[in-house]
């Protein structure tokens, strides 16, 4: 926990100057994802654009697509533990069009029945803007289970 809050404090400072980069934050997006995957003991991978992912039950059902209309049971936080969303336990339904890209991006990873994390860096997530309680450039943490494809 000790390198993440040092990253933490570094991206802060960073913020502070507005002298951030939109390279210079994919940097450290990624950055603070490999050492929370470190830390955490995760195991996944990145994709090309460095969404992290880790695929604990694939499931069986129907691969999801990237437009599909989805049912996902979810909880999201950020990466110093704070809760700020969470779905009940039958889910909420969506179409993959009307969601971030990490979503996007991520949950067609998963079948039906699907359960995993999906580690989000903040271009893929709400970039540079504060949404409700998610600070702007925040990486975004969901764990989720994939439980329709429509």
């Amino acid at each position: 926990m000790k390198k993440i809050t040092f990253i933490l404090f570094i991206f802060t400072a960073l913020i502070a100057c507005n002298k951030v980069s939109k390279k210079e934050q994919a940097k450290i997006d990624k950055d603070l994802i490999i050492a929370y995957v470190a830390e955490n003991n995760l195991s996944g991978a990145f994709t090309a654009t460095d969404l992290w992912y880790d695929i604990e039950l694939q499931g069986g059902g129907i691969q999801a697509y990237s437009n599909a209309q989805v049912t996902v049971a979810y909880t999201g936080y950020l990466l110093n533990g704070e809760q700020f969303d969470a779905s009940s336990d039958d889910g909420i339904t969506f179409s993959l069009n009307n969601v971030i890209a990490g979503w996007q991006q991520g949950i067609p990873k998963f079948k039906e029945g699907g359960k995993g994390k999906l580690i989000i860096p903040s271009e893929l997530g709400y970039g540079s803007s504060k949404t409700g309680s998610i600070p702007a450039n925040s990486v975004l943490i969901f764990d989720i289970e994939l439980i329709t494809v429509f």
